[in-house]
Order: structure tokens, then C-alpha cells, then sequence
């Protein structure tokens, strides 16, 4: 396998940033550390791309942001429109340019970004999600390209600039809602563990009701990996069940949109018989009948901290890795009820 820069991080007991800035010979690394780096790559054989060494010397002043692969939910789920929103309104301010990275896989995604890192056309990048095992996010890591992940970071941590909500709060704040409300059967429906933010939910979920004492059998946590899709068979089965919940915290608005469907096809009515609580409080919140009960995470703060903190780390290379907490509030409406 070739020698890869997180290889000679390693080595030299540094981070990969550290070895990126030292091919680029930045002032902000002391000399003695540039020396043990130097030592590292010779033993290991590293050769690195001065191409994409030179990337911070070309004064591009362009961010590139990350979309997932893209999946259709990834441009109608306007999360994604409010964040690049918040991005836009910063970089305009700091004048900066952005464009936007995704394709149809991770392979062609992977392709742009080494297109755009070995000609110099982009300072550092925005990857507005965060899931387990992501070969984007191992690519920059190991390429040491800057990068601010919004969401939490699976791995290297304390080396990672993240944006992200307390998901885990919020998660239970949403079910202590509907436990004041009175619901003691509360069910959690997700869009599948990989991806971080619903699986901290789900935790969040499962800690008030173990707290709280609720009933929560396994059946009570499901998931909806699209909504496109045409397999609902476990939510159904669940709505359907004696054992039936009398509400519901849904990760994402889009989803419960998608809740609201299948319980009018089986002919439950939203409160009356299932209270839903979701998260984002997007346009899809608004727009439902009744109007969503969701929990507003500041999407379009989120992206304008990802933004501030990109250029902050473009023009002071020696800074920290910073990790920002971005508050959430709940926005009452109609979909919950009192029992």
C-alpha cells in the first residue's frame, strides 16, 4: 500500500495537518518540528503532492461544499439549502467564493475533490453531514486537507473542526415533551445508525425513557432509510400493534411527513391517536396538516459557523482543532396533544 501522509503523522507523532502545512513549509510550524517530519517522510518513502502542497499559496478564497452522495432525499431535504444558505451569507461577507461537491458516488465525489485539491481551485471544504465509515471524510483526513465536518466526528476528534447540535439533548428533549404531555408509550423512528446525528437521537430518546421508566420495548425504535421507498412494513406493523405507541419522536421532518401519510392509510389521526415530535423545523414542518411540533436546530447558523470557522483556519493555519455547540429550542404546533 502507498505511504500515505497519515502514515508519517504517525511517524513524527503529529497530526496530518501538521505534515501538510510542513510540504507547504509554513511559517507556523517551528523548525524543530519540520525536522522530525522531514525525518519521517525520508524513512517511510513519502513523496508528497506538491500540486495539492500549494493549494493555500494559490489564493483561490473558494470553500468547497460537500453534499452526500447524491441520493435524491440529499436536494429535497431543504436542511441542506438552509445550511449552504448560512455558508453563502458568511463567505459573501469575507469574500469568498463557494461551489458545490457531490456526485453520484463516493468514487466520483473523491475524483472532484482531488481534481480540485491538485489544481488549486479551493482553500478547504465544508462536508455538510457526518456518518460512520466515510471514505470522503478517511480521503481528507489522510491527504491532510482542511476541512470543517457539520455534524459530530466519528473519529480523530480532537483533531476535527466540527459544527454540530447536542443530538443527544435534543433527543431528549423531545421525549421529555411528550412525557409531559402525559405519553408514556413513546416510540423513536430514525433514518438508520450510520448516520450520526440520528443515531445520537435515538440515544437521546433511549436515555429519557430508561430514565423516565417508560415502556420501550425494542419494537419501539425503527427506521425509515428513505422515504422514496416502499418498505414502511416495520412502521406499519408497529402502528398497528397492540401494543401500539401513543407517540412518536422522528429525527427528521421529512420523515414525518412520511409518518403522516402511512397513519392516514391505516386510518390513525394525527394527535388524537399518535402525537409526533420531530426535528429541523423546515418548510416540510410548516406545511403539514396538522403543522409539526419540531425541534429547530439553527440550520442556517450552523452553516455560517462552518463557514466562519473554515476561514479562520484558512488564514491562521496554526489555530486548533474547535468544535462549536449550536443551541436547539422546540416550536410548538399542532401534532401533539395532552393525555
Amino acid at each position: 500500500m502507498p505511504v500515505t501522509i497519515k502514515d508519517v503523522a504517525a511517524l513524527a507523532g503529529v497530526s496530518p495537518s501538521t505534515v501538510s502545512r510542513t510540504c507547504k513549509n509554513n511559517p507556523s510550524i517551528s523548525k524543530e518540528t519540520k525536522e522530525k517530519v522531514r525525518r519521517a517522510m525520508t524513512e517511510l518513502g513519502y513523496e508528497p503532492n506538491f500540486q495539492a502542497s500549494n493549494l493555500a499559496n494559490n489564493n483561490s478564497r473558494t470553500i468547497g461544499i460537500i453534499l452526500p452522495v447524491s441520493a435524491k432525499e440529499a436536494y429535497e431535504n431543504s436542511f441542506y439549502l438552509e445550511v449552504i444558505r448560512g455558508i453563502s451569507q458568511f463567505c459573501n461577507q469575507r469574500q469568498y467564493a463557494n461551489t458545490i461537491i457531490t456526485g453520484q458516488d463516493e468514487n466520483e465525489i473523491l475524483q472532484v475533490i482531488r481534481t480540485m485539491t491538485r489544481s488549486g481551485q479551493v482553500d478547504g471544504f465544508i462536508v455538510l453531514y457526518s456518518r460512520h465509515q466515510d471514505p470522503i471524510i478517511d480521503y481528507l483526513d489522510e491527504e491532510g486537507l482542511l476541512y470543517v465536518l457539520i455534524g459530530k466526528a466519528y473519529q480523530l476528534a480532537n483533531q476535527t473542526i466540527y459544527i454540530d447540535n447536542d443530538n443527544i439533548l435534543a433527543g431528549q428533549a423531545a421525549t421529555e415533551y411528550l412525557y409531559r404531555l402525559g405519553h408514556r408509550k413513546i416510540a423513536y423512528l430514525g433514518c438508520g445508525d450510520d448516520l450520526i446525528f440520528s443515531s445520537d437521537r435515538k440515544a437521546g430518546y433511549q436515555l429519557a425513557a430508561s430514565r423516565l421508566r417508560l415502556d420501550a420495548p425494542v419494537e419501539y425504535n425503527v427506521n425509515m432509510p428513505s422515504v422514496f421507498g416502499d418498505d414502511y412494513s416495520s412502521v406499519r406493523e408497529l402502528l398497528t400493534s397492540e401494543n401500539r405507541p401513543s407517540a412518536m419522536v422522528v429525527c427528521d421532518d421529512i420523515l414525518a411527513v412520511a409518518l403522516e401519510r402511512i397513519c392516514n392509510e391505516i386510518g390513525l389521526s394525527i394527535p388524537d391517536d399518535l402525537s409526533i415530535i420531530s426535528f429541523n423545523n423546515s418548510l416540510f414542518a410548516k406545511l403539514t396538516s396538522p403543522q409539526l411540533t419540531t425541534i429547530d436546530i439553527n440550520t442556517a447558523q450552523l452553516g455560517i459557523e462552518a463557514a466562519s470557522q473554515i476561514i479562520n483556519h484558512i488564514e491562521n493555519p496554526n489555530l486548533l482543532a474547535t468544535k462549536i455547540i449550536v443551541p436547539h429550542f422546540i416550536v410548538e404546533r399542532n401534532s401533539c396533544r395532552q393525555i
